[in-house]
């Protein structure tokens, strides 16, 4: 049924100025905006889009909502840093002084975006 269609994910934010701000000049993705309808479009390299639309009780999901897979962790985490990002720290994982867990799995950063959606960077070992 679903063979022939081209999926996309969406997420909540709370204010679309703040996420316009976020995602085109913090982040540099390019943005396309559908300002009929108050949406978003975030173009990810590969082809991919994610779209971002508002909702007044927006609550952040309890989970990771979306991940940049990067080459070079420790370059992609410095980068965001000097763009103002601050990285999350989670008692139950260990990370080391950058935010970076480095244990089981992929290298992986977690930062949340203005709206409290969390994001992640990450890098196959």
């Amino acid at each position: 049924m679903f063979t022939n269609t081209r999926a996309f994910s969406s997420f909540a934010v709370d204010d679309m100025q703040k996420a316009k701000g976020f995602y085109g000049q913090t982040l540099g993705l390019r943005l396309t905006e559908h300002a009929e309808y108050g949406l978003l479009t975030l173009h990810i390299e590969g082809g991919a889009e994610v779209l971002v639309y508002p909702k007044a009780d927006h609550v952040p999901a309890s989970f990771t909502v979306l991940n940049f897979p990067v080459k070079d962790i420790d370059k992609a985490v410095d980068e965001l840093v000097q763009r103002g990002i601050t990285f999350e720290r989670y008692p139950e994982f260990t990370q080391d002084e950058k935010g970076i867990m480095r244990q089981e799995g992929p290298y992986i950063a977690w930062f949340t975006d203005p709206a409290g959606n969390t994001l992640s960077v990450l890098q196959e070992r």
